[in-house]
């Protein structure tokens, strides 16, 4: 798996990632007004759990930038 997605990597250009992030965000976003039950899933939730899951997945990140 991690072979496979370093090879798509080396593919793509430095502008692919961040687009694939705004694909991915319009796609859920779209899926939050078309789909009532993955709506009201998402909004179950608190908005703190995404702050918390937002600051553990970043950690890594920020490690390699700093």
């Amino acid at each position: 798996m991690k072979k496979m997605v370093t090879k798509m990597l080396k593919k793509m250009k430095w502008y692919d990632v961040p687009r694939f992030k705004l694909v991915m965000f319009f796609a859920t976003l779209f899926l939050i007004t078309v789909w009532p039950g993955f709506h009201n899933l998402v909004m179950r939730f608190a908005w703190y759990w995404y702050l918390i899951l937002t600051v553990i997945l970043a950690i890594p990140l920020w490690k390699k930038m700093f």
